[in-house]
């Protein structure tokens, strides 16, 4: 399985929110990330859908700074969506 398919494999969520803002991140921006940012990116796809959603929101901290990053080009992304 090739790396961007395993990511979408992890972008399915249990929470719809989540699943659509995280496919629609990687279908646009997965190719201009770093690699830091491809293993922060599984790094945070590992994590339970509360605390991942936590982290989208801005409601708790990530750990990593690569993570916390990613997490503002993520939050970014996702205002311009609108």
């Amino acid at each position: 399985m090739s790396e961007l398919r395993r990511v979408r494999w992890l972008c399915r969520r249990g929470m719809k929110e989540l699943d659509v803002l995280l496919d629609r991140f990687v279908t646009a921006e997965y190719d201009g990330l770093s690699e830091q940012e491809h293993a922060a990116l599984i790094s945070l796809l590992r994590r339970e859908d509360p605390d991942l959603w936590y982290l989208v929101m801005g409601r708790m901290p990530a750990d990593d700074p690569v993570e916390e990053s990613l997490l503002g080009r993520i939050r970014q992304f996702e205002s311009t969506q609108r």
